[in-house]
């Protein structure tokens, strides 16, 4: 087995922490904000577009650790890299962007090597670099955005790849790269309070990846799980789907309410309704009430993907049911907030992880009930964020009852029930530092559900404790 001691980790800690030089990133941000075209610099002359164009980037550096029970696997990562990108201005409402990404292995554990005592295979740490190649510590780099847009007025039509933020595929940037997207996507702005986007995409790059994937390959890049009938899943290089048809409406009727509509359709495997409306009312000086619900609907198409149910996403005929509320309370710099999901006993609710992150109010950052049905899942938020908007500290504590491991009609990952603790601490520098921004994530999560003695369903996944370290700077 591999194992990395705590002092190791620390070093690397501080080892980042003193390194400045190193520490350039932010976040990557899709270019979705539609401006509108007379606030645009103009350009008379196609020479004048590219001069008037707008440059920026980032650098990252990452640490990951995963410390897990007993004598099971431990891992450790250290990643750096940064993403370069070029817009120019609009000519004759036509304009165009580039961009790409590049990162480097700096230290890791051997991720290409399996746990001895389960054969498990490394979980987080995989995602900093390239999932289909554990080995790839230098190849990384990656064009993530080759557009051509027209934009009119308060609308815009945007042809090629780029980066997509919906509740359903989205970049999901917990990693060194977000997922890229390529298709036609049109943003139409012009009808007051109502806000409508969609289009056709027919490549997906997800991230922890290097390549470009047509819509059926991109699924089953991440670990699959089981069938229902509890055999391998046998999706992945087997799924013959062109295209993705997604269409959203977003209408807010007042200053307090805002209702979201969304539909997913996967040519031949799945389609997905997303129904959410979210209210944030002021009730007195600084306090503000917060509500949420959403409802989502899925149904398989056609034979979910493929006529052997072995090799099929979606089993054919089935459907899933998910419902998921949260409410709080806002004052000052304090936000408090409690959510709840449940996913019904009709059937599993599935969404590729390679596509986005599920966008359920219980969600926290480094695991996801996706995959399972009569499911509940409970937790709780405090955020506190500094006046001076300097720092974010976020608090959050989750209970996720999943089926029995045993039960793989409902359980997709054989996942047994767990509690989660999770402290995210925020930080972003002013002065001299202006730009650079860092993060620690410490994650610990708890089993509740038996596992029968068969530790794949724990390594990775409970009783475990996952610290990450983020450092950006945005130029």
């Amino acid at each position: 087995m591999e194992n990395c001691p705590l002092s190791r980790y620390m070093a690397l800690w501080l080892w980042l922490a003193i390194e400045p030089l190193a520490l350039h990133g932010r976040p990557i941000q899709p270019d979705t904000a539609a401006i509108p075209e007379e606030r645009l610099p103009r350009a008379e002359t196609l020479l004048q577009a590219f001069q008037k164009g707008e440059h920026g980037g980032q650098f990252r550096t990452f640490v990951m650790v995963t410390d897990n029970s007993g004598e099971l696997s431990d891992y450790y990562a250290w990643a750096a890299g940064g993403w370069l990108h070029f817009k120019s201005a609009p000519w004759h409402g036509l304009s165009m962007g580039v961009g790409g990404a590049f990162n480097f292995n700096l230290l890791s554990s051997d991720l290409s090597q399996r746990d001895s005592a389960t054969g498990a295979i490394n979980r987080y740490e995989i995602g900093l670099f390239d999932v289909e190649n554990p080995r790839n510590r230098r190849d990384l780099d990656r064009l993530e955005e080759l557009w051509l847009r027209y934009q009119w007025r308060k609308s815009r039509l945007t042809v090629g790849q780029q980066l997509l933020q919906t509740p359903l595929i989205n970049h999901q940037d917990g990693r060194m790269r977000p997922t890229a997207e390529a298709g036609a996507w049109l943003e139409w702005n012009e009808w007051n309070r109502v806000k409508v986007e969609g289009g056709v995409l027919w490549r997906m790059s997800p991230r922890s990846t290097v390549r470009w994937y047509t819509i059926g390959e991109s699924i089953g890049l991440y670990p699959r799980g089981i069938n229902p009938d509890g055999s391998a899943s046998g999706y992945s290089g087997n799924l013959k789907s062109g295209a993705i048809g997604l269409v959203g409406i977003t209408f807010k009727p007042n200053k307090d309410l805002t209702l979201q509509l969304w539909n997913q359709y996967v040519e031949r495997i799945f389609n997905t309704a997303f129904l959410r409306a979210d209210y944030q009312r002021s009730i007195s000086g600084l306090h503000q009430l917060i509500a949420g619900l959403m409802v989502i609907r899925q149904d398989a198409v056609a034979h979910g993907g493929h006529e052997d149910p072995t090799k099929a996403y979606f089993p054919a005929g089935g459907r899933s049911w998910a419902f998921s509320t949260r409410a709080g309370w806002r004052y000052g710099p304090w936000q408090a907030l409690a959510a709840y999901t449940r996913v019904t006993a009709h059937g599993r609710f599935l969404s590729p992880r390679e596509w986005g992150r599920e966008p359920f109010y219980t969600f926290m950052p480094r695991e996801r009930i996706e995959g399972s049905g009569d499911s509940h899942s409970i937790n709780g938020r405090v955020i506190w964020s500094s006046t001076d908007k300097y720092w974010q500290i976020e608090a959050s504590y989750g209970h996720f009852y999943l089926p029995n491991v045993k039960n793989m009609a409902l359980n997709k990952y054989g996942f047994p029930a767990f509690r989660q603790f999770n402290l995210d601490v925020r930080y972003q520098f002013s002065g001299m530092l202006e730009g650079l921004r860092g993060q620690l994530l410490y994650v610990w999560k708890g089993r509740i559900g038996e596992f029968y003695g068969n530790y794949r369903h724990v390594i990775n996944k409970v009783d475990m404790t996952h610290i990450s370290v983020v450092l950006n700077y945005t130029f």
